[in-house]
């Protein structure tokens, strides 16, 4: 039997057409953007900055706000840390949500070790956080507020222009890790409200190993201090020879993603609804974690309540799940995510996450849930 591949948050498959359009610039196009005195160098810079535009017209950018990267553990450390070491305001106070990824939590952590007081912005049970309570937390010595877009386990999308409203009322800096949601919402860097974004390839069928983040142009000088010094090849950034194959292909990547949001967004939405009402036919007593009314549209964050999640999944050998996100594998604790909504232990350790995506066919609906339901009554017959 054929493995079915539902772990979209953790990463996709690269698109064919995203690897056509990178295998160029691995053999033919190798040379580097900065020597831009001969043919090689200017191809590659007419391409670097193809691909920046590209990037810029999906999340609603100037390509010149767009700064590329290694991935979103890279954005998501220089806006933080960089925005610190950057401000001359000596303000002190950084806010974030205790459902971030490690990437956005780590730096917050940094920055508290450092002497920042680090304010925890709490959210309900669905992990939405709350533009009222924000209200009451930020203040004129806040310096940087940061909101994930959408969460990589549970799926929620947050109320990110609302929060971002009133920080910027107190002169805060507002930065979204918009991983989970760039090519699978409607993301906006305007409409959000938000001063710096982080994005990755790898989690909109590009290539891993680059992401890129969205600097508004009031940070340019002086406001980011890079992480990584050199030749500043990134507008004094971020420093280092452009991985060009990886560039060009989160370029392409954001070009499909643009053209087939709407039509995948349903698509992908009702395959996750049909397999949740599969499961709750025979599974009464299936909770479905998050936001149901507000979350990324291939997310499903499934407690089985009599079932802990590890065996189940290892009862599923051709079905590719997990118990949530992938940088914190191999650990025995609960997901700190559902624990922060207010699971138990014992309902943490049940939960597994399917993630849905656009290679995914309505056939796996059948075969995805009649594999779940088999092991799930085969592990609570025991």
């Amino acid at each position: 039997m054929r493995l079915i591949y539902l772990d979209n948050h953790a990463t996709t498959p690269c698109d064919p057409r995203v690897l056509e359009a990178m295998l160029p610039y691995f053999t033919e196009v190798f040379g580097n953007p900065s020597s831009a005195l001969h043919r090689h160098g200017r191809r590659a810079a007419e391409a670097l900055e193809r691909a920046r535009g590209h990037v810029g017209n999906l999340i609603g950018a100037e390509p010149g706000e767009v700064i590329f990267t290694s991935g979103a553990t890279e954005s998501n450390n220089l806006a933080i840390l960089g925005a610190a070491r950057g401000d001359q305001t000596g303000r002190k106070r950084i806010l974030t949500t205790p459902i971030e990824h490690k990437a956005v939590l780590e730096p917050f952590r940094q920055l508290e070790g450092q002497g920042y007081e680090l304010v925890w912005l709490p959210v309900d049970s669905r992990g939405r956080a709350d533009a009222e309570t924000a209200r009451r937390l930020i203040n004129d010595d806040t310096l940087l507020v940061s909101v994930q877009a959408a969460n990589n386990e549970i799926g929620t999308i947050q109320p990110v222009a609302e929060i971002a409203e009133v920080a910027h009322r107190h002169g805060a800096i507002v930065h979204c890790d918009a991983t989970q949601a760039v090519g699978k919402i409607p993301f906006d860097v305007g409409g959000w409200g938000v001063d710096l974004a982080s994005l990755s390839a790898h989690k909109l069928y590009g290539p891993k190993g680059v992401g890129a983040l969205y600097v508004s142009r009031r940070f340019r000088k002086g406001s980011l201090r890079p992480l990584v010094l050199g030749g500043g090849q990134e507008a004094g950034v971020r420093s280092g020879t452009h991985n060009m194959p990886g560039i060009v292909g989160l370029g392409e990547a954001c070009v499909i993603a643009g053209e087939a949001l709407a039509g995948e967004q349903a698509r992908v939405s009702g395959m996750r609804d049909a397999l949740e009402e599969r499961l709750r036919s025979v599974i009464p007593n299936l909770q479905i974690n998050g936001d149901l009314g507000n979350r990324l549209p291939g997310n499903s964050s499934l407690s089985f309540t009599e079932v802990e999640a590890d065996a189940l999944i290892l009862n599923l050998p051709d079905l590719a799940l997990s118990m949530g996100s992938a940088c914190n594998s191999g650990t025995i604790e609960p997901s700190y995510v559902l624990t922060a909504i207010g699971m138990s232990r014992e309902s943490a350790n049940s939960t597994v996450r399917v993630g849905w995506g656009r290679f995914n066919t309505t056939g796996d609906i059948e075969l995805a849930s009649t594999q779940i339901i088999e092991a799930y009554l085969r592990l609570t017959s025991l």
